[in-house]
């Protein structure tokens, strides 16, 4: 699909036919998906970097931080954290208040999310068969996908006033929690461990994450009861895409009042299931 950008170059050049057309240059080389050298590699931009770790930061619940909180939080120098800050703020990235000194993320990072949110096409895929199992099972039913060190919501649907536990879009879920151990329990164990060394002693226990490959491959899911949150169950599926758009996981939880352990073995779980199936493109 030809890009704003480009159909600008096209008026343009159609005023002069004396020009030769060029819409785009051919990569100088190409890149293979997933593959490369992280932080080592001379391509890194390292002062970037910095700046995305600073914005994520504020996660759920966080509403202000100052730069001696940012500072501890990312372990980087406070003189950088402030020149990263003043730049985010320039940007629009976050916002400062004079009255506390502190900073909140702006109206830009809103704009980046809402970006990812609109042209996510399994997230409109999965709405129906989320909002459906949220109405029978009258749990909080979320999508989410793998962001670095936890599972980001893509989606959520709460299926009753009774969930005191309402988790939005764009809420972090720690990997150790239903829907992060599916995503490790769905990786190749090589992969699985790259994950878990690099996240060091933040990364779920060895044995949950075992438990958790065992449920899923007895069960076609993983369950968490109690474990992430006192009194919460929940039970999750991973699931590759059928849009091409990676590995995702759904995931269906709420206090063990509402889904009691053999009720989420013996019909959420299979309800999860079915819910996926017509989004899964391949075994994830």
């Amino acid at each position: 699909m030809q890009s704003f950008s480009d159909a600008k170059r096209v008026v343009h050049a159609a005023s002069k036919p004396d020009e030769t057309l060029e819409l785009s240059q051919p990569a100088r080389r190409k890149r293979t998906a997933g593959v490369g050298e992280g932080a080592n590699s001379p391509d890194f931009i390292t002062a970037l970097a910095r700046g995305l770790d600073v914005l994520r930061c504020f996660r759920h619940g966080v509403t202000a931080l100052g730069n001696l909180d940012l500072a501890r939080l990312t372990g980087l120098p406070k003189p950088t954290i402030s020149r990263i800050t003043y730049t985010l703020t320039e940007l629009g990235y976050l916002r400062y208040h004079p009255d506390t000194g502190k900073y909140s993320p702006g109206y830009g990072v809103l704009a980046l999310g809402f970006g990812l949110l609109a042209g996510l096409e399994v997230r409109e895929l999965a709405k129906a068969s989320m909002t459906e199992l949220a109405r029978e099972t009258g749990g909080a039913v979320a999508l989410g996908a793998f962001d670095g060190d936890a599972m980001t919501y893509v989606e959520a649907i709460h299926g009753s006033s009774a969930l005191y536990l309402r988790l939005p879009v764009g809420y972090r879920a720690s990997l150790d929690s239903a829907m992060g151990r599916a995503y490790l329990a769905s990786l190749p164990e090589s992969a699985c461990q790259e994950v878990v060394a690099r996240l060091g002693q933040v990364a779920p226990p060895v044995a949950a994450i075992e438990r958790a490959r065992a449920e899923l491959q007895e069960f076609g899911c993983c369950f968490a009861l109690g474990e992430w949150q006192s009194g919460i169950n929940a039970v999750a599926v991973p699931f590759t895409s059928i849009t091409g758009e990676g590995v995702f996981v759904m995931s269906c939880g709420g206090p063990l009042s509402l889904l009691p352990e053999p009720d989420l073995r013996t019909r959420v779980g299979p309800a999860l299931r079915a819910a996926i199936a017509g989004l899964a493109g391949a075994s994830a």
